[in-house]
Order: C-alpha cells, then structure tokens, then sequence
C-alpha cells in the first residue's frame, strides 16, 4: 500500500481534527522520521514505570512506509510505552514484502497490517474474500502456521483503489474501474511493489483486462502530485486519505472486489502474548477498537494536510479516550 503527497491544508478539516484528538499533546518521538522510538520518549507518565509491563521483556515495533502506517505505529507503542511496557518503535522499515521478513527474521515482534495486504501480498492467495471477518480468518490462519497471530483488527478499513482527477473522469465518462478499459493507453501511477501485486497492475490486466495500463513507478506520497501535474491519468490511493473529501478526484468503484477488504490487526510473534501477559493483548485490542472510519480520517488530515507530527496526533487521541 502506499501514501501520499500533500497538497494543501484543509482548515475546516484539521480544525475538526484537532476537536476529536484535543489541543494538549506532551512531547513525543516521530515516527514519521527515519529513526527508532523508545518508551521513554513516547510521552508516557511515571507511574507507567509500575503498570503491567514493569519487568516484562522488552519489545521491537515496527511499521511500514506510509503516513497512516506511521500513525498506527505510534498508536500502539505509545499505548504499550504508558503501561509500563519498554517498547522501541522501528519506523519506515518498507512495504508488506520487507516489513513481514523483518518479522520472521527476528528483528521485530511486532506490526500493524492491513488484513488484505497480509493475505495477498504475503500469503500469496489471490481468491478473493466475501467479507472483512473471512479476510481476518484467513490472515490469521496463515501467519499462525509460522508461529505468529493477529489481535483484534479495527472497526475502520482502508482498501486500495483507484482516482482520477474529476475533471479526467467526467471528461471521459469513468465511474468503475472497468470504465478504464475503454480508453486508449494510459498513465497509470503506483508504487514499485504494485508492479508485481495482485491488488495492483497483475489483478487488474487479469481481473478487468486492462492492458492498456503503462506502469509509472511512484516513490511513496507522490500520487496525488502526479494525478495533479498530469504526470499520470490514473493513480492508486487509500479510501482512508483525506484528500478524497475535497472533491477533487474520483475513486473509480471496484465492481469485481479487487481490492478486497484492509482492516488493520497488529501481528504479533506468539511467544511475545504469552510473555507480555494479558494487559499486552487487551492495551493493543483497546487501541484497535478506538479506530472508526471518521478518527482514522481526521486524524490522518492532522498529519498529512496539517503537517502535525504523527506521534503528537496519536499522543492527543490516546489522551481524549484514557490511553495516554
């Protein structure tokens, strides 16, 4: 999956942020920066040093190369950091490929995905789920099989799709991803990754026929710079980007289900749950239960239109519901 560029700052809609996440943010490590996080700079109180995670193992977190994935991030390790837990957050380790060796190798225990991604890109099965509950069974039965599970996946979904700009699509007539098909050849921009995906340009010649598609390799956030300079006609996004509320792009509807359902589960290495002890699993499954469609919205606006660094907008939303 990838993220995006800002383009301009919404004012009414960072303004709405800042009202669900609250004003008061303590100080706090970012993840959006290419370094490592610990507890101790999570903005995490004293009295964590008693919680339930004084005196457990210490834990390695990491997340991938987008915005929101820096966001979820930081959620969850300053959410573990405020009970006590000692956890260091790896941040920008890459895409689902590299991010899910890092699991298996040892370097990290733990990091949120998004169900789909992990069933796809990962696990490799490419027969399409009926339902977010059946994608989440499916991921969890496979990363099991190699000695990890996935905790409690979100309310929220952020699914991969399609945009034009408005003015490309109502000048062509394109509402659905098949309507594409009808065009001659055309710009169609992603990141590298999405080259080789099913979910990307391999599920769309083989789902919808669309050979006419040229592959534009897009560094991660550059998306809507391209869409806006015309450097591609088309572009994949996230339905969870705040730059689809302005009204300036269309997202194309995936009538055959290409994209699947993206809910988000932190994966977990099995030992580390039965190690952590049960608050570690119920801390997670807390944060998790917090992230609607409307707070993953906003709060990714703080970040991308508003520039807020990610760890002071999880660190306000963690405040405004008792997780800080």
């Amino acid at each position: 999956m990838q993220r995006r560029y800002v383009v301009r700052a919404l004012g009414a809609l960072t303004a709405i942020v800042m009202a669900l996440v609250v004003a008061a943010c303590g100080s706090s490590s970012s993840s959006s920066s290419k370094s490592s996080s610990t507890a101790s700079s999570s903005g995490s109180s004293p009295a964590a040093a008693s919680g339930p995670g004084s005196g457990k193992p210490p834990i390695v977190m990491g997340d991938k190369n987008f915005d929101e994935e820096y966001l979820l991030g930081d959620l969850y390790q300053q959410a573990l950091a405020a009970k006590g837990y000692k956890v260091t957050l790896k941040a920008n380790i890459g895409s689902s490929e590299i991010i899910y060796k890092a699991l298996q190798s040892g370097q990290i225990q733990i990091y949120p995905e998004y169900t789909g991604t992990l069933l796809t890109a990962v696990a490799g099965d490419n027969n399409p789920p009926t339902s977010a509950q059946q994608t989440y069974n499916l991921a969890n039965a496979y990363v099991k099989k190699h000695g990890f599970v996935l905790l409690n996946q979100t309310p929220f979904f952020d699914a991969d799709g399609l945009a034009v700009t408005k003015a490309y699509g109502s000048a062509h007539g394109l509402t659905t991803v098949a309507d594409l098909k009808k065009l001659g050849k055309v710009s169609y921009g992603a990141p590298a990754e999405n080259r080789t995906r099913y979910d990307g340009l391999v599920g769309l010649e083989k789902v919808y026929g669309l050979h006419n598609l040229q592959f534009v390799p897009l560094a991660e956030g550059l998306n809507y710079k391209a869409l806006d300079s015309g450097q591609v006609k088309v572009a994949t996004i996230f339905t969870t980007d705040p730059q689809l509320q302005g009204g300036k792009y269309t997202v194309l509807t995936d009538t055959k289900k290409l994209f699947g359902f993206q809910n988000v589960a932190p994966v977990v290495k099995q030992s580390i749950v039965k190690s952590e002890g049960p608050a570690f699993t119920q801390t997670l499954n807390k944060v998790s239960a917090l992230l609607t469609l409307p707070a993953i919205i906003k709060m990714n606006a703080a970040v991308q239109l508003d520039q807020q660094s990610p760890a002071k907008v999880a660190h306000a939303f963690l405040a405004a519901n008792g997780l800080s």
